[in-house]
């Protein structure tokens, strides 16, 4: 199982960037994909989910309106659009394969990628 996360970088303040999450070694349909993400210092927070399945999507309350999540199961790749960024939006983003419906919760996600860096400058 491999998930690698791609599409990060720095862009400023009010800027967007579009993370890509490339899957292999795994049935992609089967599987929900969640997008995390980790500041220096804080824990990791779940940002949002797609589901295995009828597109079903959550969103963090605190981002809501500023990502979308797609995916194409024809290129086992799930996407994450981020617009009008924040300096508060630094921090290392991760995918992860859970559970078929999806969740904001970690615990649920038993694959993980090794995350791309995001920073943005005020």
């Amino acid at each position: 199982v491999q998930l690698v996360e791609s599409g990060g970088g720095l862009v400023q303040a009010g800027g967007s960037l579009r993370l890509s999450c490339a899957a292999s070694g795994f049935t992609f349909d089967d599987y929900a994909i969640g997008w995390f993400r980790q500041a220096p210092g804080k824990e990791r927070e779940g940002i949002s989910w797609i589901s295995s399945s009828d597109g079903s999507t959550d969103y963090a309350d605190s981002l809501k309106g500023r990502i979308t999540i797609s995916r194409d199961n024809t290129k086992n790749a799930v996407y994450l659009q981020m617009n009008s960024l924040k300096p508060e939006d630094t921090a290392v983003y991760y995918c992860a394969a859970g559970v078929s419906h999806g969740s904001l919760a970690s615990i649920w996600y038993s694959n993980w990628g090794q995350g791309t860096q995001v920073t943005v400058s005020s």
